[in-house]
């Protein structure tokens, strides 16, 4: 019998839970945010970061997914407060395939290989719609935010930052905003 694609894994997710998803699919990456965004033509803010995060335990790392707005960047220390876990870190990517089932870029929200507690950034209850990965790095599916808390079982809190614009290089600068010399 042959495996499911990373794709058909997702529907097949959102199917047992009732949901009925449709896959878009590009030529090109929807690895990051502004990728994601620009491909569908949505606002940075409406594309799901699913961010693998872990904490060690005896028995190996324990798994936790952050689920974030593009527009947004995640505070460990929120995020650790919320799962009241003092230890918390980032997953490394081998540690996030083994966790989810998928590699890093194509994360989905939810269909993980292993059952994951998930907290989901309020932010992305602004949008009707929110696109979030579908397994690979250039699939993605829409979801208005309150069906993708219920798929990925995820408790809303405050867990992030916003991402501050970086500030206008001055006329008289150089590289990197430094002062030109005279």
């Amino acid at each position: 019998m042959p495996s499911l694609s990373p794709a058909q894994r997702v529907v097949d997710a959102a199917a047992r839970k009732g949901v009925e998803l449709r896959i878009v699919s590009f030529d090109e990456s929807t690895r990051t945010a502004a990728e994601a965004a620009q491909a569908v033509g949505a606002q940075v803010g409406q594309i799901v970061k699913s961010l693998v995060f872990v904490v060690d335990r005896e028995t190996g790392p324990e798994g936790c997914i952050a689920l974030v707005s593009g527009a947004n960047t995640v505070d460990l220390g929120r995020l650790a407060a919320v799962l009241t876990e003092s230890r918390l870190r980032r997953a490394t990517a081998d540690e996030a395939r083994a966790l989810t089932g998928y590699a890093i870029g194509g994360i989905p929200p939810f269909g993980h290989h292993t059952a994951m507690r998930t907290v989901m950034d309020p932010d992305l209850g602004r949008y009707e719609t929110v696109w979030a990965a579908a397994g690979t790095p250039n699939t993605v599916f829409e979801v208005a935010p309150a069906s993708l808390r219920m798929l990925a079982n995820a408790t809303v809190a405050p867990l992030a930052r916003e991402e501050a614009p970086a500030p206008p290089l001055r006329p008289d600068a150089g590289p990197a905003g430094a002062p030109l010399e005279a």
